[in-house]
């Protein structure tokens, strides 16, 4: 029961609604709910999302550990947040996030010829 505990804590600490969460996870605020209340079990899916948005561990949503931080693999602060707002675009503005990358490095490689 310790991560339905975490993650209302988590939302709560962060001033957000069920609701708002519920459509960032793609669900109702009501099946949300259920999450939070123990009533239903979160799909490992939902979990990643949810450590994801919270900038937290798998670990620390289970209750595993009480260290919050998020492994960053050697990224910085920055590289980790444009990754954190990349993954809750739609896969078209991901596209189009990849096509503008794509024109900044090539004129970044000409301006620095």
């Amino acid at each position: 029961m310790a991560l339905y505990r975490r993650i209302r804590e988590l939302r709560e600490d962060y001033d957000k609604k069920q609701s708002e969460i519920a459509d960032y996870l793609q669900t109702t605020a009501q099946y949300y709910g259920k999450y939070e209340s123990g009533e239903r079990e979160i799909p490992f899916s939902r979990a990643i999302m949810l450590a994801d948005y919270y900038d937290v561990s798998l670990d620390y949503l289970a209750n595993r550990t009480n260290d919050s931080s998020n492994v960053h693999y050697g990224f910085t602060d920055d590289e980790c947040k444009v990754a954190s707002l990349y993954r809750i675009l739609s896969e078209r503005n991901k596209g189009k996030v990849e096509l503008f990358i794509e024109q900044l490095l090539r004129h970044q490689s000409k301006n620095n010829k």
